[in-house]
C-alpha cells in the first residue's frame, strides 16, 4: 500500500447513514483517516476542529445544500479538494460545481472501485499540487521545462483524467497533457509551443485564455470559464486560472478542460421524455375537458347542486392540467431552440393593444381597468420574433389578472429610453414578499400564500417569459411590494433590432 495515502484525511459529508459508513470501510481499508458529518452545518464545523485534504459532498442535504457549502469550503479552504456524490447530477449542477471549484463528480449509486479510483485521482492530484509548491520554491524548473521534465510530476500530469494546458503570459503554450489531445483530437505526441489558438479550436475560449494569461481578467472572474462543443460530439467546460510568482507577478494561465458529454445527454433525454409525455398527456385531457363543458353547458341533464360544485372543480383542475402540459411543451420547444419564427418587424404598440384586448371579457367580467400607457411619438420599431414576444406580455398580463382582486387597475406602460424599449406591466395585487423575488423566475416555483392558494398555475409561465426575453437579446425585473402590487419590467434593445438566438 503507498503510504502517502496512509497520512490522507478525508471527511464525508452525507445525510445518509449508509453512504457515510460504505464510503468510511473503503476509504479506511485504503489507508485514509476519515471523519464523517450528517450534514452541511456539521460538516464545516468538523473542517474547522480538523482540516480534511479531500472532501466527499452529497448535493441534496436538509438545511445547507451542497452547493452552499461547497462555496464556503472553497472560499475558507481552497486548497480542499471536494468530490461531489449525487443521485440528481445534471449539465446545470454540473457547470456550477465546478464553477464553485468542485473537482470530480461520482454519479449515485457507485461501485466501491469508482469511488477508490476517485479518490486515488484526488490524492495524486495533491501530491501534484505539493511537489508543484516544492519545485516553485527551490527554484529549480521554470514552466518551459515542464514539458521536458521526465519526473514523477509530468508522469502524474500526464495521468490527470482533466485536459491541461499552460500558457505563458502572451498566450504561447509551453504544457498539454495526453488528456487535452484526447479531448480536442489532437495527435498524441503533439508538442507546445505555438500560440493558443493552435490547440484550442473554439475562438471564445481562446480569447477567455488570453486574458487570463496577460492578468486582464477582472477581480470577479479570478477563474473565468465556459462551456463549447468539441470533435467527437463532445461538450467540453474549460476553466482558466491565472499563475502568479512568489512576487504576485503574472507568470501565465493554466487551463483546464472537464468533459461534461454525459450530463448534456441526460439533459436532452430528460427534454424528450418531457416533451413526449407533455404530447401523449394533451389529448385525452382534452377530451376530458370537453366532456365536462358539455356536463355543464345548457341542455345537459340537471344535477345536484353538490354533484355540480364537484364536476366545476373537475373541470377547473383539468383545465390547470391542460394549462401545464401546455408549458411544459413550450418549455420543451424553447430549450430545443424550436418553436420560434424567424425576426421580423413588430410595432410594439399594435403588439400590447391586441394583448390587452384579448384580456378585455376577462377584465371586465371581474371589473378591473385595462389601461395602455404610450408615448405621443411612435416607439422604435423592433425586428423580432412575434409569437414569442406576444407571449411574454400575454401572460405578463394574465399573472397581473390572476394575482389581483377583483376591481383593481393593471397599466401598460412603453417608452423607449437609452436605445432600448423599455415595458412595464404594473398591478395593484398581492404583492410578492422581497425574500421571494429571486425565485419567481426558476421553473415549476409558485408564491403561496392565503391570497393565491387558490390560484391555478405551473410555475413555468414566468421562466418561460424570462427564456423568451433573453432570447430577444433583453432583460426582465420586478419590484414588489407585498399587499400594493407588482411592476414587471421588460427591457429589448432597439438599436439594430433584436434577433432571436437559435
Amino acid at each position: 500500500m503507498n503510504s502517502s495515502v496512509q497520512t490522507v484525511p478525508v471527511l464525508i459529508i452525507d445525510d445518509e447513514r449508509d453512504i457515510r459508513d460504505g464510503c468510511e470501510r473503503i476509504l479506511t481499508r485504503m489507508g485514509c483517516q476519515v471523519a464523517k458529518a450528517p450534514d452541511g452545518r456539521q460538516g464545516l464545523e468538523a473542517l474547522e476542529r480538523e482540516l480534511a485534504e479531500v472532501v466527499l459532498l452529497d448535493l441534496k442535504m436538509p438545511g445547507m445544500d451542497g452547493l452552499e457549502v461547497l462555496k464556503r469550503i472553497k472560499q475558507a479552504w481552497p486548497q480542499v479538494l471536494v468530490i461531489v456524490i449525487t443521485g440528481f447530477a445534471t449539465v446545470e449542477t454540473a457547470i456550477e460545481a465546478m464553477k464553485l471549484g468542485a473537482y470530480d463528480f461520482i454519479p449515485k449509486p457507485f461501485q466501491p472501485d469508482q469511488l477508490r479510483l476517485t479518490v486515488n485521482r484526488a490524492i495524486e492530484r495533491l501530491r501534484l499540487t505539493q511537489e508543484t509548491e516544492r519545485l516553485e520554491k527551490e527554484r529549480l524548473r521554470t514552466l518551459s521545462d515542464l514539458h521536458t521534465e521526465k519526473s514523477r510530476l509530468r508522469t502524474i500530469i500526464s495521468a490527470l483524467p482533466q485536459g491541461l494546458l499552460v500558457t505563458r503570459t502572451d498566450g504561447q503554450v509551453v504544457l498539454i497533457n495526453p488528456a487535452f489531445c484526447q479531448m480536442l483530437a489532437l495527435a498524441p505526441q503533439t508538442d507546445p509551443g505555438q500560440e493558443v489558438s493552435c490547440y484550442l479550436p473554439d475562438p471564445a475560449a481562446c480569447e477567455m485564455l488570453r486574458r487570463v494569461s496577460a492578468g486582464q481578467n477582472g477581480p470577479e472572474e479570478d477563474a473565468p470559464s465556459l462551456e463549447f462543443s468539441a470533435p467527437g460530439e463532445r461538450h467540453l467546460l474549460a476553466q482558466a486560472t491565472r499563475i502568479l510568482g512568489e512576487d504576485g507577478e503574472g507568470l501565465g494561465a493554466v487551463l483546464v478542460l472537464v468533459d461534461v458529454s454525459a450530463f448534456k445527454v441526460l439533459d436532452q433525454l430528460r427534454s424528450e421524455f418531457v416533451a413526449k409525455v407533455s404530447h401523449e398527456l394533451r389529448s385525452p385531457l382534452s377530451t376530458i375537458l370537453l366532456q365536462l363543458t358539455l356536463l355543464l353547458g345548457e341542455g345537459a341533464a340537471p344535477q345536484a347542486e353538490g354533484q355540480r360544485h364537484l364536476l366545476v372543480r373537475a373541470r377547473e383542475r383539468t383545465q390547470g392540467l391542460i394549462s401545464f402540459v401546455r408549458d411544459l411543451l413550450d418549455l420543451s420547444r424553447l430549450e430545443a431552440g424550436a418553436g420560434r419564427q424567424g425576426p421580423r418587424e413588430v410595432r410594439l404598440e399594435e403588439l400590447l393593444r391586441a394583448v390587452l384586448d384579448a384580456f378585455s371579457t376577462q377584465a371586465e367580467a371581474r371589473k378591473f381597468q385595462l389601461v395602455l400607457d404610450l408615448p405621443p411619438e411612435p416607439l422604435p420599431t423592433l425586428v423580432a420574433d412575434p409569437v414569442g414576444l406576444e407571449s411574454v406580455f400575454n401572460n405578463l398580463v394574465a399573472n397581473a389578472i390572476n394575482y389581483s382582486d377583483d376591481g383593481g387597475r393593471i397599466e401598460v406602460k412603453a417608452r423607449a429610453e437609452d436605445g432600448d424599449l423599455k415595458v412595464e406591466v404594473s398591478d395593484q395585487g398581492f404583492g410578492i414578499e422581497e425574500e421571494k423575488q429571486a425565485l419567481i423566475f426558476d421553473k415549476f416555483y409558485r408564491v403561496k400564500n392565503e391570497k393565491t392558494r387558490f390560484v391555478t398555475g405551473t410555475g413555468l409561465g414566468l421562466p418561460i417569459v424570462k427564456s423568451v426575453v433573453e432570447s430577444l437579446g433583453g432583460s426582465i425585473g420586478v419590484r414588489s411590494k407585498k399587499g400594493e402590487g407588482s411592476t414587471f419590467t421588460v427591457l429589448l434593445p432597439c438599436s439594430g433590432g433584436v434577433t432571436p438566438t437559435q
